[in-house]
């Protein structure tokens, strides 16, 4: 059995910076409602690599849903960043490339909602997505604030200004340039923010400038159901290959991990069950019930196991497609290289990685 994966048709290729490019692609017939998305979510895509064979990277969806227009992802070239650059100089219009069906839950619940956007950065592709859906889509206000070097740097300028033109009382852009102003400072974000206490907020870009917006909007005292932040990173792993393969290597090295003195151990949540497992699973506004959950078995490998077609893109721990949020009993992560504390605090697990800890485990991948 092989991961579900496409080859998809580059049908279009814009230069947004000297160092950033949209990159479009055509869905095969048939495939369709598999890339069906939600404004904010990402695609995993396959770069060849001469020493990895493939290196799967993750790049953020700027096209929005609501248009019917093709699958946009918008990427910029960093220093060293062998994915990145070689995307950027590879896909032209006729190439093709082997991409996942979106995922990713840096996604808005409501499209009704006022929205606060922090981008920095290449960051901004998600946000784009956010705002062009939530325009067409939805009724509230959007206010984004957009950190970048210099005015050079600034992805989509001429989108953002022809939205606020359009949308000129639910549309607020603030352009915050370093080669004019500075870094933003946590005291100059916190003041920002205050004056949108009630929106939702959305931060996405490199990783200082998250973790200041995050902090400063904690800070705030900004509820944890409405302050969400990007959460993937370049996967290690290669999630194309073959699924049974890949499982049978992810048992042998958890059972190596689990058994120190190489004697033959089976893996347990520690202190966990070991008899089946009753599971309730919420998805996609559906209710799923098991019994049978075998306490050795991640929770996606055995939805799969069912015919639940449950989210994930890496399989590893190091993205948050597959995330879940725990509304009765405990699982137990075997990797984890993504959520952080407060994460954690909040329920939320990896469903590629857990385990039952407890005889009953409800989880809800909304």
């Amino acid at each position: 059995m092989d991961i579900e994966s496409f080859l998809l048709t580059v049908v279009d290729v814009v230069d947004e910076t000297a160092d950033a490019r949209s990159i479009s692609f055509a869905v095969p017939e048939g495939a369709e409602e598999k890339f069906v998305y939600r404004p904010g979510q990402f695609l995993t895509l396959a770069v060849p690599s001469d020493q990895t064979v493939i290196a799967a990277r993750c790049y953020s969806l700027s096209s929005s849903p609501h248009d019917g227009g093709p699958l946009t992802v918008t990427v910029k070239r960093t220093d060293g960043g062998y994915a990145s650059n070689w995307v950027c100089d590879h896909l032209t219009v006729g190439e093709t490339i082997r991409v996942l069906p979106p995922s990713g839950i840096f996604t808005p619940a409501s499209l009704d909602a006022d929205f606060l956007l922090f981008a920095g950065g290449s960051g901004v592709t998600p946000i784009m997505s956010i705002t062009r859906t939530a325009l067409a889509e939805g009724k509230g206000k959007v206010v984004v604030f957009y950190a970048n070097r210099d005015e050079r740097s600034v992805i989509f300028a001429k989108e953002l200004t022809r939205l606020a033109a359009a949308y000129p009382d639910r549309l607020q852009v603030i352009h915050w340039l370093e080669s004019v102003q500075g870094l933003p400072t946590p005291e100059q974000i916190k003041a920002f923010a205050s004056q949108y206490l009630s929106y939702d907020a959305f931060v996405c870009g490199p990783a200082p400038y998250m973790k200041m917006v995050t902090t400063a909007l904690r800070e705030l005292d900004f509820p944890r159901d409405r302050r969400h932040q990007e959460k993937f990173v370049s996967l290690g792993g290669n999630p194309f290959g073959d699924l049974a393969q890949l499982q049978e290597a992810e048992q042998e090295i958890a059972l190596a991990e689990a058994d120190e003195d190489g004697s033959a151990a089976e893996v347990f949540a520690p202190g966990g069950p070991t008899a089946p497992v009753k599971v309730e699973v919420e998805l996609d506004g559906q209710d799923y019930t098991f019994d049978d959950w075998d306490p050795k078995t991640k929770l996606l490998d055995f939805l799969e196991s069912k015919g639940v077609q449950a989210p994930y893109s890496c399989r590893e721990g190091e993205c948050s497609a597959c995330a879940i949020r725990l509304l009765e009993g405990e699982v137990h992560m075997l990797h984890n290289d993504v959520l952080d504390d407060e994460d954690l605090a909040d329920g939320i697990r990896l469903g590629c990685q857990s385990l039952p800890a407890t005889d009953t485990v409800k989880v809800t991948y909304s």
